[in-house]
């Protein structure tokens, strides 16, 4: 099956392989079909938009589920891949004298405003990749758009080390959240960098003598800064309020930006004249950018600081556990604001982490989840992680590219 065919047609199931649980009224995917991608030639899965948890060995392709759903959202990923990483070891197809190779992740939302058929699927041939997204049947160009109908928060291993990485992880990880709060913001990041990007690129060319190129690019780019600051900010304000940190066993992060636009912002200043100054500081650092191959000023280079309240210390000094803890009550935080907002709240992806809280935060987590009537889904190489939500959830085995009801 190509990604043409896989994600146009609306989703059609036969029969439920779900036992039935207790209906929630909230978000989340009811039903996800997998062809091509990684260690699935084809799968369906058809469940609940409730908590979901998925067990089985390592390499089961349990993480591979988690990865098909992150990529119904802007970007690449829980994983950052290329597309073409993504694809099934033995799929492919001659076309002419051509090999074709496709993936595709198609999905049924349910939504506050009812279900909705995304897809997004990939397709090679040579040198050539295509992203292919479609919402409910019809092609959309902008992955952006995705944003507006469903989106997702992920905690992985690989982001243990997140507060150690540099600005560039924590402000991605940070402008996810965001996306949750702003649809729009997705559009905004995606545009600042492609202007960012030919700005780049016409610095490198040296075309000096085409200054009303420049002017248009930075002209955007201030317009673009301006607003994704502002939206950063408006989270970071929602995030801040005390209530919202309900959960008493896991530390209680204190976020602030580092930024030239944001710190306009806060100190007052008119978002207009903010904008003409940024245009007017992009034009005088054309040469360092030249010279540096980078753009040295803008959102992109903001840092978010996270603090441990309790201890009053900067989550780069706290322990592994409890950066992972920290990372965790900053997406629970984001979820709660968001259900008393009464906003459509994200789905979020858990990858091995429930297993490796102890006995009081996982209980406190499961209670969260329940109450908030959040769809998460959660891994685990061990079934009895989830034996305090028996009854609760929704349980796959992972068994040889397929899975089993539990």
């Amino acid at each position: 099956m190509t990604p043409e065919s896989s994600v146009v047609q609306p989703l059609e199931f036969q029969g439920d392989s779900t036992p039935h649980l207790k209906k929630f009224d909230g978000c989340g995917v009811t039903r996800l079909v997998l062809t091509d991608f990684r260690n699935y030639p084809d799968l369906v899965l058809s469940c609940d938009p409730g908590p979901v948890a998925l067990s089985g060995p390592n390499g089961a392709g349990k993480t591979n589920i988690l990865e098909a759903l992150s990529l119904l959202s802007p970007g690449r990923g829980l994983r950052s891949i290329k597309l073409s990483e993504a694809l099934y070891d033995e799929a492919s197809r001659s076309v002419g004298e051509e090999r074709q190779e496709s993936w595709s992740v198609a999905a049924q939302i349910q939504g506050l405003g009812g279900p909705v058929d995304l897809g997004v699927g990939f397709l090679g041939t040579g040198e050539r990749e295509k992203r292919l997204i479609k919402i409910q049947g019809e092609s959309v160009a902008s992955q952006s758009a995705l944003s507006e109908y469903v989106n997702f928060l992920w905690l992985t291993p690989q982001m243990d080390g997140v507060f150690l990485d540099g600005s560039s992880a924590k402000r991605k990880f940070f402008d996810r959240i965001v996306y949750t709060f702003d649809a729009a913001h997705a559009g905004r990041v995606l545009r600042y960098e492609h202007a960012m990007r030919e700005r780049l690129r016409l610095l490198k060319m040296n075309l000096g003598h085409e200054e009303s190129w420049f002017q248009a690019l930075e002209h955007k780019m201030a317009l673009e800064g301006v607003t994704i600051a502002g939206a950063r900010l408006r989270t970071l304000q929602a995030l801040s309020q005390a209530e919202h940190w309900a959960l008493g066993v896991f530390p209680q992060a204190g976020l602030s930006l580092e930024g030239l636009l944001e710190k306009a912002l806060e100190d007052g200043q008119d978002p207009l004249l903010i904008e003409q100054n940024f245009q007017d500081q992009l034009k005088q650092s054309r040469f360092k950018d030249r010279e540096s191959g980078r753009t040295t000023l803008g959102p992109q280079r903001t840092d978010l600081k996270v603090t441990y309240v309790d201890k009053g210390r900067p989550a780069e000094h706290c322990s592994t556990g409890e950066q992972k803890a920290l990372l965790l009550s900053i997406i629970m935080a984001a979820c709660r604001v968001l259900v008393h907002q009464g906003n459509v709240v994200p789905i979020v992806l858990l990858d091995d982490l429930v297993a490796y809280l102890d006995d009081g935060r996982r209980r406190t987590l499961f209670e969260e989840i329940l109450n908030l009537k959040l769809q998460v889904w959660m891994t685990s190489a061990e079934e009895d992680t989830f034996n305090a939500l028996k009854g609760q959830i929704q349980h796959f085995r992972i068994v040889d590219g397929g899975l089993d009801v539990l």
